[in-house]
């Protein structure tokens, strides 16, 4: 696809939406009141509205390599804040995916740069679990499992900040772990249970 073409498929969108509804951009400008908050991966495969099938406006987007919730990380920290204590989301979303090359580089033995502090990230989601992982013979499994561990560690993550936990306490806000597998388009909801992970760390964590 080149430049040009992406330009003529926007006019396409545009005549497209217009015949649907006349004032659907004049609606569109008007705010936005989403109900979730996605946190993604960059990866070019994997594009929030076509899994979830929504449309613009519906859901607040914040995409970075392998989906991680790091509380140094300003841009995410700024997304998370703005979404649940302007936007007022009421569900937050971490979903991963399975052949992440994020997941996956984390774990060679290679100096990768400027990447190497972000992936370190990852390796303590390892090392965390590693009794488990290394019960995993089979690579591509032992990394899909690790994808599925490392949504789990930042859902809990989210739950360890102010914002979230206020937000739960004045609204019920929910945190929702997801895996998105690439080998056949469906979403899979982990049903991680954070009640029984957080009994033994909302002691250190809880901000009152």
């Amino acid at each position: 696809m080149n430049i040009q073409s992406i330009f003529e498929n926007n006019s396409n969108w545009i005549a497209e939406k217009l015949q649907l509804d006349p004032n659907y951009f004049k609606k569109l400008s008007q705010g936005q009141s989403p109900e979730y908050l996605y946190i993604g991966c960059s990866d070019s495969r994997v594009t929030a509205e076509d899994l979830m099938g929504v449309q613009p406006g519906e859901v607040f987007i914040h995409r970075n390599i392998a989906n991680m919730v790091v509380s140094i990380d300003l841009n995410a920290m700024s997304v998370l804040n703005y979404a649940v204590r302007h936007l007022k989301v009421n569900h937050i979303i971490v979903c991963g995916h399975y052949a992440c090359g994020g997941v996956k580089a984390a774990m060679q033995s290679a100096d990768l740069g400027i990447l190497n502090p972000w992936l370190r990230n990852i390796r303590d989601v390892y090392r965390l679990h590693k009794d488990e992982l290394n019960t995993i013979k089979d690579e591509n499994k032992r990394y899909d499992r690790l994808v599925e561990l490392n949504v789990q560690e930042q859902c809990v993550n989210l739950i360890k900040t102010a914002a979230v936990q206020s937000a739960h306490k004045e609204r019920g806000l929910m945190v929702h772990g997801w895996v998105f597998d690439i080998h056949t388009g469906k979403l899979i909801d982990l049903k991680i249970d954070f009640k029984k992970i957080l009994a033994d760390i909302m002691e250190i964590y809880r901000i009152d």
